[in-house]
């Protein structure tokens, strides 16, 4: 059995970088089920849904273990090689494969036999190859349609081996959830699959000449699993409703894992795909019968819906999140948490103030990068290179400021060394706390403003809206009448999961990472609850 090729020293050194780089920008990174992934030796195409440009292939290298392959192939568009810029060499340096895209030649011509050649040679030595089969990066709520390439290289791997009928070749599906895949400090979730095992003689009908209806029916399989692990909706508004529910459903936060949180969303959000969907009048009297039922429920889901919609339109005028609403304050209470919230926001931020300094030329530099670049084009086409540009522009800028710190100080440049990106991830953190707690006193002081009446109209309002998505969960979707019980006994110790209130309280002091109340925390003083507005 071939053992795949060696590790560059190259590769090697990019993953190092891409992992440290990815571990700054995202708060927390979940990765399930990756001991799934086929061992080295083993052919292998790595498939997975693209919503976020070149940092969906960066967490992909970062993700699958190095002791489960040696290095993973990366693709990547052929106009990003060959250019003077970090991200070509960044690009090229991994060992990615140019592809040729049509719509980027005036002749719409793209001859990529030469490249398709290499990756089946790379398979066949053992190696595994990372495939985009969306064939495209956008910031949109659905995964687009899937191109039938990973299918057909598939087919075409099994039949340049068809002599020894026990060659395998394995796909394996992945999932990419970000919770706010272009802001800083937001967390993510990787989810693999059980890998699908292709061989001449368990899969003949993949051999040449193959029937293409096989082909289509091998990425239709391949499109389900991936949507499967994540949220895959008809709109931004879908997903903002299902996130409302899963929070009804399940108040649980942190305390609850990334994994099983994306799942509840799914779920909720699955509920309110299906209900929008027409029902087909036509068939026997019985059939009818039941899609009266069917149509009757889909309006009751409907409506919940546009519920869902006008409490969360209330929660983001007034600036507060459904926590609040659930466990209404009295007035001395908040003006107390208030008061405590403010003068510990003040001493994390004057604590950090110079580490903050250090930051300072990183955070102008990217936000004047990424400020022009999304003047360049529509939302769908730029948002999902936003990420990419605030890695790539604050590496830069970061070792710039590392270097330019140790030339500062070139008598004691070891220790600078060190002491500057010590100093500068402790202010990082220091910061996270204190933006926290600011985003604390924000809300209390809405709360004061919007005056115990209206805040108790919200909770009624709540209340109700809970009994309905209580009873769409247990009675229709099937999940757990006790959530908050269920889900915290569930699991086990994941990455930036909170277990019982010791954690909570020793987790807060962690200097690895911040102990969040709430999967959709970001790196800002408000919470992100909405979307881009849905093009027509």
């Amino acid at each position: 059995m071939p053992n795949g090729s060696p590790t560059p020293w190259s590769y090697f050194f990019v993953r190092l970088l891409f992992r440290f780089v990815l571990k700054i920008f995202y708060g927390t990174i979940v990765v399930e089920n990756a001991h799934v992934i086929p061992p080295k030796g083993k052919p292998c195409i790595v498939c997975a849904n693209h919503s976020n440009s070149l940092t969906d292939a960066l967490l992909l290298v970062t993700a699958i273990p190095s002791r489960a392959r040696n290095l993973l192939r990366l693709t990547a568009k052929s106009t990003q090689f060959g250019k003077k810029t970090f991200t070509s060499w960044l690009i090229e340096s991994a060992g990615t494969v140019p592809i040729k895209r049509r719509k980027d030649f005036p002749d719409g011509q793209a001859d990529n036999t030469p490249v398709m050649l290499k990756l089946m040679e790379a398979l066949e030595n053992g190696d595994a190859v990372c495939l985009f089969p969306e064939g495209m990066s956008r910031y949109h709520p659905t995964i687009a349609p899937l191109k039938t390439g990973v299918a057909r290289l598939v087919s075409d791997v099994l039949t340049r081996n068809r002599h020894n009928p026990d060659f395998e070749i394995f796909v394996q599906t992945c999932s990419i959830t970000y919770m706010h895949r272009q802001h800083f400090r937001s967390d993510v979730l990787v989810t693999f699959h059980s890998p699908m095992r292709f061989t001449p003689k368990d899969n003949p009908e993949l051999l040449a000449p193959i029937d293409y209806d096989r082909i289509r029916a091998l990425t239709a399989r391949m499109h389900q699993e991936i949507s499967s692990g994540t949220l895959d909706a008809p709109s931004w508004r879908a997903i903002r409703n299902a996130k409302l529910a899963a929070r009804i459903y399940a108040p649980l936060g942190t305390t609850m894992s990334l994994g099983e949180y994306v799942r509840a969303v799914r779920t909720f959000l699955e509920a309110f795909k299906l209900a929008e969907r027409p029902v087909n009048e036509s068939g026997s009297e019985g059939e009818i019968v039941n899609k009266e039922g069917v149509a009757r429920e889909d309006v009751r889901i409907q409506q919940l819906g546009n519920d869902l919609k006008e409490y969360q339109d209330q929660l983001a005028y007034w600036g507060i999140k459904d926590d609040r609403i659930r466990r209404p304050l009295p007035t001395h209470i908040i003006i107390y948490r208030l008061i405590v919230r403010l003068s510990w926001s003040v001493f994390l931020l004057t604590i950090s103030i110079p580490g903050l300094l250090l930051w300072l030329p990183v955070f102008l530099t990217t936000f004047v990068a990424v400020s022009r670049f999304k003047r360049t084009g529509p939302i769908w086409d730029t948002w999902d290179e936003i990420a990419q540009y605030k890695l790539i522009y604050g590496l830069m800028s970061g070792l710039g400021v590392w270097g330019g710190s140790m030339l500062l100080t070139l008598p004691i440049a070891p220790l600078t060394a060190v002491f500057v990106p010590a100093a500068m991830w402790m202010s990082l953190r220091w910061l996270e706390d204190a933006i926290s707690a600011f985003r604390a006193v924000a809300v209390l002081t809405r709360l004061l403003r919007m005056g115990q009446a209206c805040l108790w109209e919200l909770h009624a309002l709540r209340a109700r809206l809970h009994e309905r998505v209580m009873d769409l969960a247990v009675n229709t979707l099937g999940l757990p009448p006790d959530p908050e019980h269920y889900f915290v006994q569930s699991g086990g110790k994941e990455k930036g999961r909170v277990r019982g209130r010791w954690a909570s309280k020793t987790k807060y002091f962690s200097v690895r990472r911040r102990r969040k109340r709430d999967w959709n925390e970001t790196l800002r003083l408000y919470d992100q609850v909405d979307y881009p507005e849905d093009e027509d």
